[in-house]
């Protein structure tokens, strides 16, 4: 359990109406990560940005970034 509490509703938030719709409709639930962040949604957007620049940026070869997830997820002790 984070020590931030969660935000479960969008509370009609443009930004993160968006952004929780659009985890829903990938994952079927929204990220914890998210929910944490939602208590700034300019933050919550521009960390989505920035993780979608680097998914694009082709540094890292497109087998490896999920890797790179899986190793920060054991590291940081989060089930992914």
């Amino acid at each position: 359990m984070p020590r931030v509490r969660e935000i479960e509703d969008d509370g009609g938030d443009p930004i993160l109406q968006d952004i929780f719709g659009k985890e829903r409709e990938t994952f079927g639930y929204v990220l914890n990560t998210s929910k944490v962040f939602a208590h700034t949604p300019g933050i919550l957007q521009a960390a989505k940005r920035l993780a979608a620049a680097v998914d694009r940026s082709g540094l890292l070869p497109k087998g490896l970034l999920p890797l790179v997830y899986l190793r920060v997820a054991l590291i940081n002790g989060c089930p992914f």
